[in-house]
């Protein structure tokens, strides 16, 4: 089941679309591995047929379950595109496909999600990433060895 309007009923007046839509139909291909999505996209859109065109309008909403790219707490978020729209052509070199009377907006749905993506996934604005250790003996005997090491090296060289 994939986001398709029908075009014999744009003629009369615009229609509205709401509902979900499974995220395998969405065929999402996510090579980051902070971010997965499971749960199905909510969409809510109008269409209307204008002279050579559809234009389609509305909200997407897809949940995200998420790993902070700082500290990799897991947690939870929501793609929103409230404003998105789409101006499909029926006609020239770029008019969409039709399918029977239908057009297909899955893939303009998902090049759009796709553009949205988080890069780098956080928790909250200002997280502060993973805590550090703090042991002031340890930190000490590590610089020492790493001075010993270094000194090791310059003993090694033969000056004339």
């Amino acid at each position: 089941m994939s986001l398709k309007i029908n075009l014999r009923h744009l003629e009369d007046h615009e229609i509205h679309l709401a509902g979900e839509l499974p995220v395998a139909e969405l065929d999402l291909v996510v090579n980051d591995e902070l971010i997965r999505t499971e749960k199905p996209l909510r969409y809510d859109l109008s269409a209307e047929l204008l002279h050579d065109a559809v234009l389609v309008t509305g909200s997407l909403v897809l949940p995200l379950d998420c790993e902070c790219g700082r500290c990799l707490k897991k947690f939870k978020t929501e793609l929103k595109l409230s404003g998105w729209a789409a101006h499909l052509p029926l006609e020239g070199e770029e008019k969409v496909s039709i399918d029977g009377d239908c057009v297909d907006l899955t893939p303009f749905v998902r090049e759009d999600i796709l553009l949205d993506f988080p890069q780098h996934p956080l928790c909250r604005p200002d997280c502060a990433g993973l805590k550090k250790k703090k042991n002031p003996a340890v930190r000490a005997e590590a610089a020492e060895k790493s001075a010993s090491v270094v000194w090791a090296e310059l003993d090694k060289l033969k000056i004339k």
